[in-house]
């Protein structure tokens, strides 16, 4: 049967191509974004699909729509644009999730969480399990982010504890892919643009700090797999790839793959609150959703480099 569904955030980078698999698979998809940091140019080629429905609108403020599920992304997940203006990342967290949750028990739609690795903050345990709590700091740069994401994880379990909404929450491990912003400050997209413009690439302390890239088509085929699952598992469960690599490594091979480029490695000091280490442990996906990632690293950020060397 095909479903209504409603993607917040959905102009935005991973949010463009949730909306494309979800058309692809017969759905009706009803787009909602306030482009604070989602881009028309994302989803300009679904625009003439008709069963594709662009809202501009910010999810802080109630919504009054019908629909079957929610995919709840809005919110700036970049440092450079949730630090822009903190407090309204902070509300897009908790008042959007409160604006969708009030929504799904309305409607009685299956709603999905984008939670993120950023709830463990700087972590003690490696890799990171769904059990372990974090290590956050509730008061520095970052915590618009890290404290309004775990406010929202929050308001989620309470909402099924208490109202028995039908949600679902996943924590997103570091993303990439075509439909990045080239000046979001990401890792990944900061090192290509530097490096197709052979520019200077900014390594931020010695780059012996670990991350672990998932390529986007992974990351979304985990998220339909958790909406869609039947027994009952509303996590939250980690969707990451468990392959760690030192930015460092990052940086030396998207210089391998652009070989034309002149740009050299230079170093500057870490921000405040970066994590030293992040590696999801992923058992508890392949257990429930019979999930692991399928696209390696290099494979990845190929396509990525196809796609920024159209816009940059």
């Amino acid at each position: 049967m095909r479903k209504k569904i409603l993607v917040s955030g959905g102009a935005g980078f991973i949010g463009s191509h949730l909306c494309k698999r979800l058309l692809e698979e017969g759905n009706e998809v009803l787009c909602v974004d306030n482009f604070f940091t989602g881009n028309k140019d994302n989803i300009v080629g679904l625009l003439e699909n008709p069963r594709f429905e662009l809202m501009r609108h910010d999810v802080t403020f109630p919504l009054y729509v019908e629909v079957d599920e929610i995919y709840n992304l809005a919110c700036p997940a970049s440092p450079v644009h949730y630090q822009f203006d903190p407090v309204q990342t902070t509300k897009t967290s908790v008042h959007g999730a409160i604006n969708m949750l009030g929504l799904a028990k309305r409607t009685r739609a299956k709603i999905l969480q984008a939670s993120t690795s950023e709830v463990y903050g700087d972590p003690e345990e490696h890799p990171q399990r769904e059990s372990y709590w974090g290590k956050v700091n509730p008061i520095g740069i970052r915590s618009c982010y890290d404290e309004g994401k775990r406010c929202a994880e929050t308001l989620f379990f309470d909402y099924y504890r208490q109202h028995e909404v039908a949600i679902r929450v996943i924590r997103i491990f570091n993303t990439y892919g075509p439909n990045m912003n080239p000046h979001d400050g990401r890792v990944v997209s900061n090192f290509i643009v530097q490096a197709l413009k052979n520019e200077d690439i900014t390594m931020y302390g010695d780059g012996s700090q670990t991350r672990s890239f998932q390529y986007v088509d992974d990351l979304v085929e985990g998220m339909i797999r958790m909406m869609e699952n039947k027994e009952g598992f509303v996590g939250p469960v980690n969707i990451g790839n468990p392959h760690e690599f030192t930015v460092k490594q990052l940086a030396e091979k998207i210089l391998e793959l652009i070989p034309d480029s002149t740009s050299k490695i230079i170093y500057k000091p870490l921000p405040q609150d970066d994590p030293r280490q992040r590696q999801p442990n992923i058992s508890l996906a392949k257990e429930k959703l019979d999930w692991e990632p399928k696209v390696e690293l290099e494979e990845g950020l190929r396509k990525t480099i196809g796609y920024f060397e159209k816009i940059v």
